[in-house]
């Protein structure tokens, strides 16, 4: 399955998820941001049908009585924000785990943007995709429909991990591009100082940041028993190894580094979470965002 399709069981349960900007967090009486969130609006939108999940006092009932059929109302009120998924495209984002070769970070990080897509979505936000590449970035300008999401899943299913992003070029870029009170996603191992500095500066300029750090479950368990070349392939750098006498040294100093990320993160008041490449997509959403409270 392509990392841009998601599981019926995923879908489910992104439909109890919402992608909530700092500033509405902050106003939680208030429920939702102020979205063109189907279902918390004034205005009719359309009809569809019904998912598990949903509020069944959302069911419109007359209409059931006509067709057999569950369907729900949903309104929809208009939204001052977008929601921008930017995503490192760099060397090391194609690392995977020895267990699954054909699953990498990068695909990783395409399943999570599926999935915040699906929820800005289903919430009537803008949703935009900056794929941040060796060659420069790709930059695809928000908007709210399914026409988007379709076109946003067709450009990133033929893009491929490779060179060194130069985020210090960029970071203009995204200034110029993304909007004063719009949210910014991040997806990245974390590893290149220039895409956690852009984050800072980013966040310096008073927007909202979200950073997701893409790890193997390799690099969190450390599986490797004999001898191995472990390369860089970015810098080309190797070191030859026997990986049972490397494992604590390097458990150890990616604990250390980890925490390290994380106090820098939280010093400019950024919001983070670790994604390992063997879970789920929806459990770092579930950890930055707060439920919306459909059951």
């Amino acid at each position: 399955m392509s990392p841009l399709d998601l599981p019926p069981e995923l879908r489910s349960r992104l439909r109890r998820l919402s992608i909530v900007p700092r500033r509405a967090a902050v106003l939680a009486s208030a429920g939702m941001h102020d979205s063109r969130n189907k279902g918390g609006g004034l205005e009719f939108a359309q009809y569809r049908a019904y998912e598990r999940g949903d509020d069944l006092r959302a069911i419109d009932w007359k209409l059931y009585a006509r067709s057999d059929r569950f369907f729900v109302r949903d309104a929809e009120r208009e939204s001052p924000v977008a929601i921008w998924i930017v995503i490192d495209a760099s060397a090391s984002m194609a690392q995977a785990d020895l267990a699954r070769p054909d699953w990498s970070r990068f695909d990783a990080a395409r399943r999570l943007t599926a999935s915040l897509i699906e929820i800005a979505l289903y919430q009537g936000d803008r949703f935009g995709v900056v794929v941040e590449r060796a060659e420069g970035p790709m930059v695809l300008t928000p908007h709210a429909d399914g026409r988007h999401r379709d076109r946003l899943l067709l450009a990133l299913a033929p893009l491929k991990a490779a060179g060194a992003a130069d985020w210090s070029r960029d970071v203009g870029i995204f200034g110029e591009q993304i909007g004063a009170r719009d949210l910014i996603v991040i997806l990245t191992d974390g590893f290149d100082d220039g895409c956690i500095g852009t984050a800072e500066r980013l966040a310096a300029s008073g927007r909202d940041i979200c950073l997701v750090q893409i790890l193997t479950g390799d690099e969190r368990d450390f599986p490797f028993d004999r001898g191995y070349r472990f390369h860089d392939p970015e810098t080309g750098a190797e070191l030859i190894g026997d990986g049972r006498s490397l494992r604590a040294d390097f458990v150890a100093r990616f604990a250390a580094a980890r925490a390290a990320l994380a106090a820098r993160l939280d010093a400019r008041g950024i919001r983070h979470v670790e994604h390992f490449i063997d879970e789920s997509a929806d459990i770092p959403i579930r950890t930055l965002f707060r439920p919306t409270g459909r059951q």
